[in-house]
This record gives C-alpha cells, structure tokens and sequence, in this order.
C-alpha cells in the first residue's frame, strides 16, 4: 500500500508538471475566460521583455559572418513556415500536403516562439470571421497599435486554444501535442545552435556558441515583430483596391520583410488564395516557394484568384465597388464545393488552379456553415 501511495503521488507530481509546462494552461477554463473582458496580465509581458534581451547581448558576444548568416537563414526559414504553413495551410488550408510534412513544418514554426499551429490558425480564423469589429482580438482600429501588435497576447483571454475553431487539425495527435508543449522546439532549437557555435569555435576562435545563441535570438525577436505588424500595420498603412468589409492595406514594405504577407487587403478579398500578390509587381515570396515545392510533389492544389482589373470598377479613391469575376471563371476543370467527412469545406481542384472572387466568397461561405469556415 505503501508503495502504491508513493506511486500516485509521483505520478501527481508529474502531472502537476506537464500541466505547469501546457502552454494551453490559463488561470480559468475556456469557456469562463471567452466571456471574460480583455485585459493584459504584466506577468505574461515578462516573457516578452526577457526575449529582447539579446538586443544588449550583441555587444558582449559580437559579430562574425557567421552569426549574420545564421541570424538570416533562420529568419528565412521560419518566416515561409509561419506565412506558408502556419497562415495559408494551417489557418485557411489553401493547399494540401502531406501529415508529415504539416508536423515538420508545425515544428519550425513553433520555433518562432509564435505559440502552436492550432492557436495560431484559431485565432486567425476568428480574426477574419470579426475582422476589425469588436470581437477581432487583434484590431488596431479597435484597440489601438501596441494592443493589436503584442498586448493581445499578454491576455489571459487569449491564451487557450479554441480547438473547436480548428476541428480538422484537431484530429492529428502529434499537432495537439506540438501545440500544448509549443515551447519544445524553441529548446532544441537553442541547444542545437549553441552546439553548433561550439563546433564552429573549434575552426574560428571568433564564433562562439554563445555568439550564435544570442544572434539566433535576434532572427526570432526581428520575425516576431515583422509577424505582428501584420494585424498592426497591416491594417492603418497602405493602399486599398478593394472594399473589404474591414481596414485591411496593401503594403509593399510589408511584404518585403514576410515574404508577401503584406498584400494583406488582396488577401482578405481572397482569403481561400495561396497566392496573395495577385498584380504582376505584387512579388509574393510564399506563393513562389510553394509553387516549387508542388513541382517535387511535397505540396499540391494550391491556388490564386483569378482577378481581372479590366472587370473591375473602381470609385475615385480607386477601391473596388463591386465583386470581380473574369470573363474566364473556368479554368481546367469545373470547380465544386464538397463537405470533407471531419465537416470542413473542400474544394475539389485541379492545378494550378484560378478562382473568381465570387467563387472564393462562395467558398468561404460554404465553409462557415459547415462549422470550419470561420477563416
């Protein structure tokens, strides 16, 4: 009995630690807490703070060719996985691939210390559902610049995931798992390149593990800031051809820096489209990635709107007025809407593959009323 007793109570004492270590893990339930008023907790600012540190850091660890490399090819790497995977295939499902290859980018993105695949797709899809209106976690134009950049995620509110946003990633255990314990690969990540500083050192006394630590750190701190101003900037500077029923803006700048997320008020006229950059000097750096990783088989079925500008009346301001349908909306095969067994909206497509925007409204649409379309 003994023995037993000592058993449970170590087994508590591990549970105890796995649920410290949930990210999911807020101060009251779910559902208590979405009724809740948003306000930040200065506990959750520590963390934030804390990762800007390494800004100080660059002067005591300095620089070398390979510390800059390493702090580009890192920002590269994880910014297509946050734009590519964590956007357009975890939040709208724009193309498909396999579950593999979904896992294996679910974990680089994790390391852009950006929370899990499944919050990061259910709050997105919540964004467009409320975009700019009261219930937009994220809104600039509702609570302002520095709560739309970052004070949203210092919420207790928003801390959860709500997995009934994400139904059909919800079924794959291993993302569940990734987006409970989402601070894993931000870890191994930090460890390996450590690792591999002191490996360096052994070749040129002037890299140091700690040089490449702290300059790694610095890729995550740029990534991150160039993530959220996305739902800041995003939405108060740019141009808009479209009217969109919110403040989304096209921004160049933008674009520059995520690799084509800045065409941000074309993607909210068509959310469904794996090409965001749909003007021929609109350069989306996502789209061309994918677009080769379909070539080898790792990806298919993506997608881009078919927008023709000469279909398109436009106001004084120069935005858009009415919905725009090119004169060719077929394009291969007939396109069909179906209802996948887990009650997402699937578009059955060949490719490459153009769509109208009153097919993808349709489609967004179709998948609202399935219970999965909040995207």
């Amino acid at each position: 009995m003994a023995m037993q007793s000592d058993a449970m109570r170590n087994n508590m004492k591990i549970l105890a630690i796995l649920s410290f270590l949930d990210g999911d893990r807020a101060s009251k339930p779910l559902e208590e807490l979405q009724h809740a008023q948003h306000k930040s907790s200065w506990s959750r600012w520590i963390p934030f703070v804390v990762l800007h540190a390494p800004f100080l850091m660059l002067f005591a660890v300095g620089w070398s060719w390979q510390a800059v490399a390493l702090c580009v090819v890192l920002y590269l790497i994880r910014m297509f996985a946050i734009t590519g995977f964590y956007h357009r295939y975890f939040s709208h499902r724009t193309f498909k691939t396999s579950r593999v290859l979904q896992f294996i980018f679910g974990v680089i993105g994790a390391t852009s210390v950006q929370r899990g695949p499944l919050w990061w797709a259910a709050h997105h899809r919540g964004h467009h559902r409320y975009s700019d209106k009261e219930l937009d976690v994220h809104s600039p134009v509702v609570s302002g610049l520095v709560w739309s950049h970052i004070g949203w995620i210092t919420s207790d509110k928003n801390i959860p995931t709500d997995y009934s946003r994400v139904p059909d990633l919800a079924k794959f255990p291993e993302l569940v798992f990734l987006n409970r314990f989402d601070w894993l690969p931000v870890v191994i990540l930090a460890v390996s390149v450590f690792a591999y500083g002191q490996y360096l050192h052994g070749f040129d006394s002037r890299v140091t593990g700690a040089q490449l630590l702290v300059w790694g750190f610095v890729s995550t701190i740029i990534l991150f800031h160039a993530t959220c101003s996305i739902n800041s900037f995003g939405h108060l500077i740019g141009s808009r051809r479209f009217d969109t029923d919110d403040d989304s803006r096209n921004n160049p700048v933008l674009a520059l820096f995520t690799l084509g997320e800045g065409w941000h008020n074309n993607h909210h006229r068509f959310p469904g489209s794996t090409k965001q950059g749909i003007m021929w000097w609109e350069f989306d750096a996502t789209y061309e990635v994918l677009k080769l990783m379909q070539s080898v088989g790792l990806v298919w079925e993506i997608s881009k709107a078919n927008y023709d500008p000469s279909a398109c009346s436009a106001s004084d301001d120069g935005v858009s007025r009415r919905p725009l349908l090119s004169q060719d909306s077929e394009v291969g095969v007939p396109l069909r809407h179906q209802l996948s067994q887990d009650g997402g909206a699937v578009l059955a497509r060949s490719h490459p593959v153009e769509l109208s925007s009153v097919q993808f409204n349709s489609q967004m649409e179709a998948g609202a009323r399935s219970g999965y379309g909040d995207v």
